[in-house]
C-alpha cells in the first residue's frame, strides 16, 4: 500500500468532504480516503499496482479542487 497527503484547494464544506471521499473511495484499489477540511489535505492509502496517484488526482480535478502537485521533501535538502 501507498499512502499519500494531497493538498486540495477549495474545498469548503461538508458536501466537499463527501464528495472528494465518496468519488476517491469508489476507486478500485483506494483503500482509505480522508479529507481534513481545515487543512486543506487529503490523505489516501492505495495500491499503487491496481490505481495510479494521477488516476485518483483527475478524478479530485474533475470535481472543480485544484490539487497542488508538491513533492514531498521528505530526507532532501535544498540548495
Amino acid at each position: 500500500m501507498e499512502n499519500v497527503i494531497l493538498t486540495v484547494k477549495g474545498m469548503s464544506c461538508g458536501h466537499c468532504i463527501n464528495s472528494i471521499e465518496g468519488n476517491v473511495g469508489k476507486l478500485n484499489g483506494v483503500q482509505v480516503v480522508k479529507v481534513y477540511l481545515k487543512q486543506e489535505k487529503v490523505d489516501v492509502s492505495f495500491d499503487s499496482k491496481v490505481v495510479s496517484l494521477k488516476e485518483i488526482t483527475n478524478i479530485i480535478e474533475d470535481q472543480g479542487y485544484d490539487v497542488e502537485k508538491s513533492k514531498s521533501s521528505k530526507g532532501q535538502s535544498c540548495h
